[in-house]
């Protein structure tokens, strides 16, 4: 046996009871987190973002069975976990359960550390990042945000239904349409839309790994106005079902099925968005080609 294959079951070793510690000092966390934040509908995309993370971690799992061991990162890496449990404990006595949440990522940081070093931790970013995606934000900030949001979506869709000669109007939130009045909901229009497609679009760009900076970027960004029109599209079709098919079927069923929706248009515009950058930039690409093939044959 060499000294690699030595060195990955010493790893091994060592990452096995731990990973048994982190679930078990975590586990108390995750439920409360389900039973207040992830059984409600506008959040309901923390498991899958979870296990997406956890996923992550898998595919890379050869990378924690290596080692740099250095002093250095040892020394920051036992700092860190000390202050990240601390924080950890000091949020469960306090019963702050964001806090709890987010100071996980600094823990498992601080292994990596300790047990792998800088290299490892560089290669595990993208997971390690992912997993802010789980983390609640706090009621103040969804509040503020939320509601505006919800009064452009409404604004949107009565401008584009009445555009189109349906008898809708309009009172902040509420939309009237025939008969029957909808509430513009939290999950139709809120701040967590806009968080877990934010996610979804960044696994993507993740995925395809995209080797432009500038086009990474300006996709991640667009995600938002993105998000805005999907949220415009579910709920002009929420309301347009309800419109032909009354109150019990825009409620029921097809209600759900328009969250799918949602994330279903989504992503088919993140896609669209990036294959016309890709387009744009090979544009750019011939252009400077053609450029300098110009300015090579005047020499």
């Amino acid at each position: 046996m060499d000294g690699l294959e030595v060195n990955k079951n010493k790893q091994l070793l060592i990452w096995l009871p731990l990973i048994a510690g982190l679930i078990s000092l975590f586990t108390p966390t995750y439920i409360e987190l389900y039973n207040i934040f992830w059984s409600k509908d506008e959040q309901a995309h923390g498991p899958l973002v979870l296990m997406i993370a956890l996923f992550l971690f898998w595919q890379k799992k050869g990378f924690l069975l290596q080692s740099d061991e250095s002093k250095d990162t040892s020394v920051i890496g036992w700092s860190l976990l000390f202050a990240s449990l601390s924080i950890y404990i000091l949020a469960k006595w306090q019963y702050i359960l964001v806090a709890e949440v987010a100071i996980q990522i600094p823990i498992v940081i601080a292994l990596i550390l300790i047990t792998s070093g800088y290299s490892v931790l560089r290669r595990l970013w993208f997971p390690l990042f992912f997993l802010l995606f789980i983390v609640p934000l706090p009621g103040s900030v969804v509040d503020a945000i939320t509601l505006p949001m919800k009064i452009a979506v409404s604004n949107v869709v009565e401008a584009v239904l009445y555009y189109f000669d349906y008898p809708i109007a309009r009172d902040g939130v509420i939309l009237q349409i025939g008969y029957y009045k909808l509430l513009v909901a939290d999950a139709c229009a809120g701040l967590h839309t806009v968080f877990s497609l934010e996610a979804m679009g960044l696994l993507y760009l993740h995925l395809v790994k995209r080797g432009s900076f500038i086009r990474n970027v300006s996709l991640a960004i667009l995600i938002i106005p993105i998000s805005f029109v999907a949220n415009v599209i579910r709920v002009i079709a929420l309301v347009l079902i309800t419109y032909y098919y009354g109150d019990e079927v825009g409620q029921g069923f097809l209600h759900e099925f328009a969250g799918f929706v949602l994330y279903g248009t989504a992503l088919i515009f993140i896609i669209s968005i990036d294959i016309f950058l890709q387009k744009i930039e090979l544009k750019i690409a011939r252009k400077k080609a053609n450029k300098q093939s110009s300015a090579g044959a005047k020499e």
